[in-house]
């Protein structure tokens, strides 16, 4: 089962309460999930780079690395955790996506070349509106979008994922097959 590591803190903000470590494996066991270890971040960049033990610092972050089934990728980041673990403890309803009803000549633009499409023959694109991040959310997508790209893209073998800032950009866009000169701009 994959593993998602999280601030306890930043979780247990987002759950709108504190749990005792036994009050919050009771609630995984009941939603069906588990809390595999509870560690630190110090901790997990020692054991990555096989050092010795040391004393936690009393202000550093606890992590919890927590057990998720393989086939709820809505649970791979602290965001989905926390909004499934609220809906379950009846905190929050289930949300209700809807897509926006868009005039065609506002929609964006996106052209597949030809000999793209024998390569890559599906193409999707969606636009989320009004999103704002703070560094931690923003890294907890980064770190979502790539366990995808890990698991069900199977290394970007079946899908890869591009996400990009609209008010940077401007369509319309095509979309095509390079191998000479790509310059890459990490986000």
């Amino acid at each position: 089962m994959p593993t998602v590591s999280v601030g306890r803190d930043r979780l247990f903000s987002a759950l709108g309460r504190t749990y005792s470590q036994e009050e919050f494996e009771d609630l995984c066991f009941s939603f069906g999930i588990e809390l595999d270890d509870v560690t630190t971040e110090k901790a997990i960049i020692r054991k990555e780079k096989h050092l010795g033990e040391e004393e936690a610092d009393n202000d550093e972050e606890i992590i919890y690395k927590i057990e998720v089934p393989a086939n709820r990728y809505d649970l791979l980041c602290l965001e989905g955790l926390a909004q499934a673990l609220r809906i379950f403890n009846k905190q929050d309803k289930a949300p209700t996506y809807t897509v926006a009803k868009i005039n065609k000549e506002s929609r964006i633009k996106m052209h597949v070349k030809p000999e793209t499409s024998l390569i890559r023959p599906h193409v999707v694109c969606a636009v989320l509106r009004d999103i704002t991040f703070d560094e931690a959310s923003y890294n907890s997508f980064i770190d979502l979008q790539d366990k995808l790209h890990q698991n069900i893209c199977r290394r970007r073998t079946l899908v890869a994922i591009g996400t990009h800032d609209l008010d940077t950009l401007e369509g319309p866009f095509t979309y095509e097959v390079g191998f000479a000169n790509i310059d890459l701009c990490l986000l």
